[in-house]
C-alpha cells in the first residue's frame, strides 16, 4: 500500500475544523439556531445559524461528491436537510466527516495533485480544482462559516 501522509493530513485538518465548528455551536439554543440574524443578505444560506449549518453540511457532501465523481466512486450522499437542533447538525457533521474519509479510502497521495486541466474537477461555480485543492477549499469553507456563526452568536447576545 502506498503512503497516504498527505491524504491523512488533509483529512486531519478537515476533522480539526469540523471539531472547532462543533465547539462553537455546542451551546446554541433552538431559538438562536433558528433566529434570522441577517435578513438583508441576498444569500438564503446565510440568514441564520440554521441556514449556515445546513449549507455547510450540504456543501461538504458536494465536495466529496465531486471527488467521487472524478474517481468514479459511488456517490450516495443525502440531500440538503434543515435540522431543528444543534445535536442533529453535530450528527450530520460527524456523518459528513465519515463520508469524506470513505471517499479517500482508495485515493493515494500521488492522486491529489493534477496539472492536466482535463483531469480536474469542474465545479458548478466555475472553479477548476484537483483533489487537494477541493479539500483545501472544503477546509476553508468550514473556517469561513464558523467565523460567520461566531459573529452571529455575538449579535444574538445583544438582541
Amino acid at each position: 500500500m502506498k503512503e497516504k501522509k498527505a491524504v491523512q493530513a488533509l483529512l486531519g485538518e478537515y476533522r480539526n475544523v469540523v471539531t472547532a465548528l462543533e465547539h462553537v455551536i455546542a451551546n446554541v439554543s433552538y431559538a438562536n439556531l433558528t433566529t434570522v440574524v441577517d435578513a438583508n443578505t441576498s444569500n438564503p444560506d446565510c440568514q441564520s445559524i440554521q441556514t449556515i449549518l445546513t449549507h455547510i453540511v450540504s456543501s461538504g457532501y458536494s465536495y466529496a461528491g465531486y471527488i467521487r465523481k472524478l474517481k468514479k466512486i459511488g456517490d450516495n450522499r443525502p440531500g440538503k436537510v434543515m435540522r431543528m437542533s444543534v445535536a442533529e447538525y453535530r450528527d450530520d457533521l460527524e456523518s459528513l466527516v465519515a463520508y469524506t474519509n470513505q471517499t479517500f479510502d482508495t485515493i493515494d497521495d500521488d492522486e491529489l495533485e493534477e496539472f492536466d486541466e482535463d483531469k480536474k474537477i469542474k465545479t458548478s461555480w466555475g472553479q477548476v480544482y484537483d483533489i487537494e485543492q477541493m479539500m483545501e477549499h472544503a477546509v476553508v469553507h468550514v473556517l469561513r462559516h464558523r467565523r460567520q456563526i461566531e459573529k452571529f452568536k455575538k449579535k444574538l447576545e445583544v438582541l
